[in-house]
C-alpha cells in the first residue's frame, strides 16, 4: 500500500470534520505530479465528495531514469515532465468525478478555455487552488546570473496565471467562492532563489488585496504557505540537513497542506479571508 492510499484509509476511518464540500466544483493547477500537493489535493476534494478538474503543462528538465525509482531531484523531474494519467487512474479508482486538461495558465486564451471547459461541464466553478508554479533550478536565479528569461517565465506563471485564473473565477462566480493560492514560507527571503521567491511574495500581497475587493461577494481569498514538503525532490541526504531546521522534526508532507486547503474550501471558513497560513512545522516562522 502506498503512502496515498494509507492516507486515504486513514481518513476515511477517522473522519474528524465534515468540510460540506460534496458536489462542489474544484479547480487545481499543477496536478501531474502524483506525490505533489496538487495531486494530493485532488484526491482530498475528491475522498469529500466534491468534482474535481485537473489542470497541468508538463515541464521537461534532464533527469536520470535510473534514479526516479527513490526520492531526489530526478523523481520529481520525471514527475513534472509526464501527463496526468497516474493522477486520473488514482481518480478512477475512487470513482470520482473528474477532468483533466493539459493548458498554460500563463495564457488569457487557456485560462478562459479552462473555465469554459469546467462551466460546460459541470455548470459552475466554486473553488480554485492556484497551485501551477515554476522556477528556476539551473542556479540561474540568484542576483549575479539572473537572466530576462527567468524573471519573465517565473512571473508569467506564478503571477500572471495566478491572477487570471483568479479573475475568471470572480468573474464567473455564483453563490459559493473560495480561492486558495499556494506559496512557500521561505517567500519573504529566498536567497538563490529570488525571482521564485519574489512571485511568491507578490501571490501572497495579492491575496490580501483581491480578499478585500471581493469580500463583497462572499468570496474568500487565502494563502497557504508550506515549509520542506515530500513531493518527491527531497533525497536522503537534503532530508538530513532540513529536518534540524523544522521544530517538529519531520518532513511536511502534502497530505498536510491538503488538509489545510479542504478546509480553508469549507463552509466552515467562511469567514476567513486574506490570511496566509504556513504548514511548515515551525519552519521559518
Amino acid at each position: 500500500m502506498n503512502q496515498t492510499d494509507m492516507y486515504l484509509e486513514r481518513k476515511e476511518e477517522i473522519q474528524m470534520v465534515n468540510y460540506g464540500l460534496k458536489d462542489r466544483v474544484a479547480i487545481i493547477t499543477g496536478a501531474n505530479n502524483p506525490q505533489g500537493i496538487g495531486a494530493t489535493t485532488a484526491f482530498a476534494f475528491a475522498r469529500e465528495g466534491a468534482k474535481v478538474v485537473l489542470i497541468y503543462r508538463k515541464v521537461f528538465r534532464p533527469f536520470d531514469i535510473n534514479k526516479t525509482d527513490r526520492n531526489g531531484p530526478d523523481r520529481y523531474y520525471a514527475a513534472n515532465a509526464g501527463n496526468a494519467d497516474v493522477v486520473g487512474s488514482k481518480l478512477k479508482e475512487m470513482n470520482a468525478d473528474y477532468m483533466i486538461l493539459e493548458s498554460d495558465i500563463s495564457s488569457e486564451a487557456a485560462v478562459k478555455e479552462i473555465y469554459d471547459g469546467a462551466m460546460e461541464r459541470y455548470g459552475r466553478v466554486d473553488i480554485l487552488v492556484n497551485n501551477a508554479a515554476v522556477d528556476d533550478e539551473n542556479g540561474f536565479d540568484t542576483i549575479e546570473r539572473i537572466t530576462p528569461n527567468v524573471i519573465d517565465d517565473t512571473f508569467a506563471v506564478n503571477v500572471r496565471g495566478s491572477i487570471l485564473m483568479m479573475r475568471e473565477l470572480i468573474n464567473r462566480r455564483g453563490d459559493y467562492g473560495r480561492i486558495i493560492n499556494i506559496s512557500t514560507d521561505a517567500a519573504q527571503v529566498f536567497a538563490g532563489q529570488i525571482t521564485y521567491g519574489a512571485s511568491k511574495a507578490t501571490l501572497e500581497a495579492l491575496t490580501r488585496s483581491i480578499a478585500l475587493e471581493v469580500g463583497k461577494y462572499g468570496i474568500t481569498v487565502n494563502c497557504v504557505a508550506p515549509g520542506p514538503t515530500q513531493t518527491g525532490w527531497i533525497d536522503a541526504e537534503l532530508e538530513k540537513a532540513v529536518l534540524p531546521l523544522i521544530p517538529m522534526e519531520k518532513l511536511i508532507e502534502p497530505e498536510d497542506i491538503a488538509e489545510t486547503i479542504l478546509f480553508l474550501a469549507s463552509e466552515q471558513a467562511k469567514m476567513l479571508t486574506g490570511q496566509v497560513i504556513k504548514v511548515s512545522g515551525g519552519h521559518a516562522l
